[in-house]
């Protein structure tokens, strides 16, 4: 029966996926990190998520560790695909037959295109129904501020891959400007200095951590 049917929210970012389920609340948030492996000109995922990130740095040559999102689109379909299914079957179950209805955020400023293929890789990946809403928007709705109003709320969403700005009233975008830049291209930033200034190399995960503590604007909890 429809009324049956898991209703999901994906927050997908370059960075990490965040899955809200309605009723359970937040029940999934892993890093946007596949391991796959090229096998005979076949990608073959071999792990997803946080167990993908634990391989940065420490795989053989035959194993990528990547990111299928960059800038906040989507860069790998296939990857892409597989990762949503591998997170999609952890929340609702590898063996359910309800599918569920997805809402995904997506940047602002997507084309068309874009669009279109976070939709198909979800509906491939398992979702009955799949709807898209502005990454703005949704962190607007996230942080509580009243959207509904006439009255317009200013949200700044900076992201691993994008960041954006947007003015939100009556439940919609009034104007906004994204720019493919983010927390990403900060993590790289620090890895260049710590080379160039140490001689030493990091990586990202380390790069990471050192933006988290010196930049975050409130204690990490």
């Amino acid at each position: 029966m429809p009324f049956m049917q898991p209703h999901i929210a994906i927050d997908l970012g370059t960075v990490s996926v965040l899955v809200h389920s309605q009723g359970r609340g937040v029940v999934l948030q892993e890093p946007s990190v596949v391991a796959i492996l090229d096998q005979d000109g076949r990608t073959v995922i071999v792990e997803v998520g946080r167990a993908a990130r634990e391989m940065y740095g420490r795989t053989p040559e035959e194993i990528e560790v990547m990111r299928p999102l960059q800038n906040g689109v989507i860069a790998d379909y296939f990857v892409t695909e597989g990762m949503l299914r591998y997170f999609l079957d952890k929340v609702t179950g590898r063996f359910s037959f309800r599918r569920p209805i997805v809402m995904i955020t997506v940047p602002y400023g997507v084309t068309s295109v874009e669009r279109r293929a976070v939709r198909e890789a979800a509906l491939t990946a398992g979702a009955r129904e799949v709807h898209l809403i502005a990454e703005p928007l949704a962190a607007a709705i996230g942080a509580g501020l009243p959207v509904g109003t006439p009255t317009g709320n200013m949200v700044v969403d900076l992201g691993g891959g994008s960041t954006e700005a947007a003015v939100v009233a009556m439940n919609g975008i009034v104007c906004a400007e994204s720019v493919r830049v983010g927390g990403i291209h900060l993590d790289e930033a620090i890895i260049s200095y710590i080379r160039k200034r140490y001689n030493l190399i990091i990586g990202e995960p380390t790069a990471e951590e050192i933006k988290i503590k010196i930049g975050a604007a409130i204690e990490p909890e």
